[in-house]
């Protein structure tokens, strides 16, 4: 699974503090920024379950930073033809 979150960490050294300290509290998470992005994406990828978004939040609130989840912007297509 894969949680991506709105932050405001606008510099490469607090991004990579950001990650060190996700990835030593949980082992289970790869996580990445794109400060490039005007969101100042943060994503993260559990490879055994789901993220916790509460815990990644509570993370950054800690470090000084605000976070929140991005809603899935998927919505499923609509059939275009029906069968009669």
């Amino acid at each position: 699974m894969v949680e991506v979150f709105k932050t405001n960490v606008a510099h490469g050294e607090d991004a990579k503090n950001i990650v060190d300290q996700i990835h030593q509290s949980f082992s289970e998470y790869q996580a990445n920024f794109d400060l490039e992005d005007c969101d100042l994406i943060l994503r993260i990828q559990c490879v055994n379950g789901v993220v916790c978004p509460h815990s990644i939040i509570k993370l950054l609130l800690a470090n000084g930073f605000e976070a929140s989840v991005l809603p899935d912007d998927f919505q499923p297509v609509a059939t275009l033809f029906t069968r009669r």
